[in-house]
């Protein structure tokens, strides 16, 4: 006959574990996505993860904490990434790769990342406007830079770099956040997170990165090109 402890260690044993951190952030970051942060509830949260809402406490104090958390996890790598992208000189095209290669991973392994972003700036909360501030702030900062010291040797004017680095933001997000509505309008064959299909986005945006922001040629250099060619 088993003891009282025996069965209690038993039901321990099989209980499921809990929900890491990192779980927490992944399902926090989905809802958010979809909702909106004041569109989510803690106890909202919890229920997804099969917590109560003082368990989910011990692991952030409140809701903008947690909405904090999941910005600063999702874009910090990416302003990291930013700030290596740029070596001194023009942009180099294995640079250029090896920044794309990273970001496209990144946004892979957080596929919810582009929606939640999208909806951020359209939230029109001052609470969710400091939070947005505080953590999209450094992202437009460092692409700002990077693209300014970029441009002139890519042919831009300095008034036109706050929309090319807007653009560029696009080109990066639009995919992730757009990709699964094309493909249900059946313009898209693939799923977003197909291997083929993440390969010939790291392919486009390594190409398109490039054409925007690599050193333009001379009109002379390309004269005798054309004519090497063609001659």
């Amino acid at each position: 006959m088993r003891t009282r402890g025996a069965r209690l260690g038993a039901a321990h044993a099989d209980a499921a574990p809990l929900p890491t951190r990192e779980v927490i952030l992944d399902a926090a970051e989905r809802l958010f996505s979809a909702h909106g942060v004041d569109g989510v509830a803690v106890r909202d949260l919890a229920r997804e993860l099969g917590l109560t809402p003082s368990s989910l406490y011990n692991h952030f104090p409140g809701k903008q904490a947690l909405y904090e958390a999941v910005l600063e996890r999702g874009l910090g790598p990416i302003v990291a990434m930013i700030q290596a992208s740029w070596r001194h000189g023009e942009l180099r095209r294995d640079t250029v790769a090896a920044t794309v290669d990273e970001m496209v991973t990144h946004l892979t392994q957080h596929p919810h990342l582009g929606r939640l972003v999208q909806r951020a700036l359209l939230e029109d909360t001052d609470s969710v406007r400091a939070l947005i501030g505080r953590s999209l702030e450094p992202l437009y900062r460092e692409g700002v830079a990077v693209v300014g010291r970029a441009a002139t040797s890519a042919g831009w004017e300095q008034d036109e770099v706050p929309h090319l680095a807007l653009g560029l933001f696009g080109l990066v997000f639009s995919y992730f956040v757009n990709a699964d509505a094309m493909r249900r309008l059946t313009a898209w064959g693939a799923e977003a997170a197909d291997p083929a299909a993440l390969a010939v986005q790291r392919r486009f945006l390594e190409k398109a990165i490039f054409r925007l922001l690599g050193p333009r040629q001379s009109r002379s250099r390309s004269v005798r090109r054309s004519r090497r060619v063609h001659g």
